[in-house]
């Protein structure tokens, strides 16, 4: 009985020192939203943060991958294995939703502030979260809108309403707010879009550099029709901190990955979401954007936005399967 004891309070242990773990991990979201925002204020260009943020991501994975033969192989397949039709192509191109999130946080942060930011896109992640698993995409099973994930998505329309509430007055900050929360909405189908890769080419880090890739590439040939059409120029900052957007997103990838075994995906996603908002919030006192003051509001907006995540998480009781035509397989 007492090693039995002994066994349980070391398992919830465990548990707590990996809860605690992940919420520091998702601490690392704003951090990269700072990293992104500063960078694009820098530049006076969103767009070129996004990029240069991609591509330290990218290269970095590059060299991982490419150093393994069974990696190399596997990522050099993958355009042909999209030819024949093998991988369905909006799976190939999930990698698109990652640069509308990074875009936006070197379009917005800067203006919106990072609890702002960090609490517009994890309400439209909860909502996009709730429609996924309705339609079975990237889920075993399709999980019906029940009440609670109903009022999940209501609370998280809320949060976003109240984080923007003090700029009422300011059309452009709250069109500026709609791209976070467009982002989540989006990236709600991206995991579906890089398990299928990961599946397909055995290795998850094939995925996540396919999903660097495809986002490089994207904001690369936008921003060269830009330079065509507008003249934008494109430069680097001369302070080494800016280029860690991407290692930081890499980084907050890999301590999911690995606490996912330990903790479950429901308890990883709350203290994750947690870290996220928590932390925005700690790096607005620390670092207000325009040197404002952190507005009660958006509070109150983060910790809503936690109650939707927490309530839209729900699990429904009866769930049907999910057919493959809705997953685009």
């Amino acid at each position: 009985m007492t090693s039995a004891l002994r066994a349980q309070s070391a398992r919830s242990a465990s548990v707590a020192l990996f809860t605690l773990a992940t919420v520091f991990a998702g601490m690392l979201g704003p951090l990269q939203a700072l990293v992104n925002g500063r960078l694009g204020a820098t530049l006076n260009d969103g767009h070129a943060a996004a990029l240069i943020s991609f591509g330290t991501g990218l290269a970095l994975m590059l060299v991982v991958v490419l150093a393994r033969g069974r990696t190399r192989r596997a990522f050099f397949a993958l355009p042909g294995q999209l030819r024949r039709g093998e991988l369905p192509r909006w799976n190939f191109f999930a990698g698109l939703c990652g640069a509308v999130i990074v875009l936006s946080e070197g379009v917005t942060v800067g203006f919106l502030g990072v609890a702002v930011f960090q609490t517009s896109l994890i309400s439209g992640l909860v909502i996009s979260g709730v429609l996924c698993d309705r339609l079975g995409i990237g889920v075993p099973v399709k999980q019906a809108i029940t009440i609670q994930r109903g009022l999940g998505a209501f609370l998280a329309v809320g949060a976003t309403l109240l984080v923007v509430s003090p700029s009422w007055s300011a059309p452009h900050m709250i069109a500026l707010a709609i791209m976070p929360f467009v982002g989540g909405l989006l990236a709600g189908w991206q995991p579906a879009g890089n398990s299928e890769i990961g599946r397909l080419s055995g290795s998850m880090l094939v995925s996540i550099t396919w999903n660097f890739l495809v986002g490089f590439v994207a904001l690369g040939a936008v921003y060269l029709v830009r330079m065509g059409a507008t003249g934008a120029h494109f430069s680097l900052p001369s302070t080494w901190w800016m280029y860690l957007g991407g290692p930081l997103g890499l980084l907050s990838i890999a301590l999911m990955a690995l606490f996912v075994r330990r903790l479950g995906l429901l308890l990883l996603g709350l203290a994750s979401t947690a870290g996220q908002l928590v932390g925005s919030i700690l790096i607005e006192l620390a670092v207000p954007s325009h040197g404002g003051s952190l507005h009660l509001v958006t509070v109150i907006g983060a910790l809503v936005a936690l109650a939707a995540a927490a309530v839209a998480m729900i699990p429904a009781r009866s769930a049907a399967p999910a057919r493959a035509a809705d997953t685009g397989d």
